[in-house]
């Protein structure tokens, strides 16, 4: 695995352990102050993995699977992530602190409604991610060194219509409520 590989995984876990640690510092020692600083690290986790990839690319490396990957994942980290952060906040306050309302499972027009809005997150992670990965391919300007990041862009784009596709089909054919399903 290659040095930008490694770094994807390292920036990961690295977004994982700053909520979790804001979180935690939040809600069991009570300090608000102090976990807004460790949640507000998210995006400069997001801004070490581009420097990095930039560096990578600038020192003449060709582009790999990985380099795409990492704007993928700047992309989805950019447009996911405040809704990533209000989910885990949920999950800790139930199921950590035991407090709060069980997070419930969506069903029927608000399920579909929520798929509508992870559609459109994925839409801005894709205009994200992917106008970095045009803004790299125009720059370094030798499709030899930029095949990979192409290919990148085209498989992510057929993901995003089969997602747009799956999405569609949940206001088609709703995902009935439980109460629903046991009377047919």
């Amino acid at each position: 695995m290659n040095f930008i590989a490694w770094m994807i995984v390292a920036c990961e876990i690295a977004f994982w352990v700053v909520i979790i640690l804001g979180l935690t510092i939040r809600y069991v020692f009570k300090k608000k102050r102090l976990s807004i600083f460790f949640l507000a690290l998210t995006p400069v986790i997001d801004l070490l993995l581009l420097a990095l990839t930039s560096y990578d690319l600038y020192r003449g490396a060709t582009a790999t699977i990985a380099h795409g990957i990492a704007a993928i994942y700047i992309g989805v980290s950019v447009a996911y992530g405040k809704s990533m952060i209000d989910w885990a906040d949920s999950r800790f306050r139930y199921y950590i602190l035991k407090k709060g309302e069980k997070p419930e499972r969506l069903r029927g027009k608000e399920f579909s409604q929520n798929e509508r809005k992870n559609l459109i997150r994925h839409y801005a992670a894709f205009l994200i991610g992917g106008s970095m990965l045009g803004l790299i391919i125009f720059l370094i300007k030798d499709p030899a060194k930029t095949e990979s990041l192409f290919a990148v862009l085209k498989t992510w784009g057929f993901i995003l219509a089969i997602d747009t596709a799956i999405t569609a089909s949940y206001f088609i054919w709703p995902k009935k409520d439980k109460a629903t399903r046991i009377g047919s």
